[in-house]
């Protein structure tokens, strides 16, 4: 059975006739077709904003990707000099997805800033800036190169079993991080330096959502997008 992977992105400015165009890494969308499921992209948009339980109702998983920060007045945070250029409208409409997946048992993947998406929409907030509080640069030494280094993953957690492993070593590219967990989440996986790397969600009954801090999508040896395709599959069937 096709599970269908709902991918919410964002929409920005490109030389392309000059007008903005709907942006997502095809890495993505080639890890869930190469994993047998099948990708849908959401734009967002006021519209979606306002038809999220639809839009959610309508796949059999959702993965949160990767991209810019989340403005701090998400989770009430002031902003610090090094938050990157941010995306209101995107915050907005993938943390009411975050929520709605979270509360219907919807399976949810989120991927760096989508596994920080989850974090806030479950009442957490971030570090605005790793090297802050490790004093390295190990998870983004060189922008736009992914940096690798190992993970400890929980015995018997969800992510381990999508990882297959409880020791990983994974493609990292962030500045930012889980801080305050959210409500009903726990923490299974971190960095040597103590940095979270990942949680799921174990409150309320039901609910499938796991996040990972790092891009398993730039990993061929990654199960972590084929484990999840499995998942949603699994519920579709």
């Amino acid at each position: 059975m096709i599970g269908i992977v709902g991918v919410p992105t964002r929409c920005r400015w490109a030389q392309v006739w000059e007008r903005d165009v709907v942006m997502v890494p095809d890495t993505y969308l080639r890890a869930v077709t190469a994993a047998g499921g099948l990708a849908v992209v959401f734009a967002p948009s006021t519209l979606l904003l306002d038809a999220v339980p639809r839009m959610v109702a309508a796949v059999d998983g959702v993965v949160l990707v990767g991209g810019g920060d989340l403005d701090p007045s998400c989770y009430l945070g002031a902003a610090d000099d090094r938050t990157g250029p941010t995306d209101p409208l995107r915050d907005e409409v993938e943390i009411a997805v975050a929520r709605v997946c979270v509360e219907t048992g919807v399976p949810l993947l989120g991927i760096c800033r989508g596994m920080e998406v989850l974090n806030v929409a479950r009442g957490g907030d971030l570090v605005q800036h790793v090297p802050d509080v490790t004093g390295t640069t190990v998870h983004l030494a060189t922008p736009g190169v992914f940096e690798r280094h190992p993970v400890r993953l929980t015995g018997g957690s969800r992510v381990a079993a999508l990882c297959g492993s409880e020791d990983v070593v994974v493609d990292s590219h962030h500045h930012q991080a889980v801080g305050r967990l959210g409500a009903g989440l726990r923490v299974t996986g971190r960095a040597p330096d103590g940095i979270v790397e990942a949680v799921e969600a174990v409150e309320p009954a039901g609910a499938y959502a796991v996040g990972v801090q790092w891009h398993p999508e730039e990993d061929p040896g990654s199960t972590v997008i084929s484990a999840f395709v499995d998942v949603v599959a699994a519920r579709r069937g």
